[in-house]
C-alpha cells in the first residue's frame, strides 16, 4: 500500500524560484478594517503563529490577518 520514496538529484521539471516577500512575524501588524469569517487552521500553524505573537507583544489573529493582507497586495501588484 505505501509507495516507496525516490530522491534523486536531477532537475524534475521547470520551476521558478520566487523572492520572499512575506514580511518576519514582527513586522506584522494591524492596518485595516476587518471582516469576521470562520477558517480552520493546523493545529501547527495555529501553535506557530500563538509562539511568535507571544515573543513579538501581539495578538496572534492580527498576525494571520496582516500577512494574509501582505499577500493579497503583493499578488495584486503583480497582477495589474
Amino acid at each position: 500500500m505505501s509507495k516507496q520514496i525516490q530522491y534523486t538529484d536531477t532537475s524534475i521539471g521547470d520551476f521558478k524560484v520566487v523572492a520572499d516577500f512575506l514580511p518576519s512575524p514582527r513586522d506584522l501588524k494591524l492596518k485595516h478594517d476587518s471582516t469576521k469569517i470562520t477558517i480552520s487552521l493546523s493545529s501547527d500553524s495555529v501553535a506557530y503563529f500563538k509562539g511568535e505573537a507571544k515573543k513579538n507583544h501581539m495578538q496572534y489573529q492580527k498576525m494571520i490577518r496582516q500577512l494574509l493582507d501582505e499577500y493579497v497586495s503583493h499578488q495584486q501588484s503583480i497582477n495589474q
